[in-house]
């Protein structure tokens, strides 16, 4: 018969290294460019934007940059999520070891 109470013993050791994960991660910074590091977003490791910097070359007498500008930030910011997103699946893999490939899809690390 398997021992419960060392099975509850490594589920709460887990929990907490998730836990410090989660933390660690959320620490995190990651930046996305785009339109060769003209727009610089900053996200942290929750995914939420931190800073956005703009080059002011941008900004000349074109009427199209606000346009060209909107695409850029949505470029940039995409970038920097996938990047947080590869950090996750970094740190929770590093955590979970070898009990990730028995966690269902898309609850592990690895998606």
């Amino acid at each position: 018969m398997t021992d419960i109470a060392g099975l509850m013993r490594q589920a709460q050791e887990m929990q907490a290294k998730l836990a410090a994960a989660q933390q660690d991660l959320a620490d995190h910074d990651v930046e996305g460019r785009a339109g060769g590091d003209m727009v610089t977003v900053t996200l942290n490791g929750k995914g939420e934007a931190r800073a956005v910097h703009i080059d002011p070359a941008l900004m000349g007498d074109s009427g199209d940059a606000a346009e060209v500008l909107e695409d850029l930030l949505v470029a940039a910011i995409n970038d920097a999520r996938r990047k947080v997103d590869e950090l996750a699946k970094e740190q929770m893999a590093k955590v979970a070891g070898p009990l990730a490939a028995m966690m269902p899809k898309g609850l592990g690390p690895l998606g």
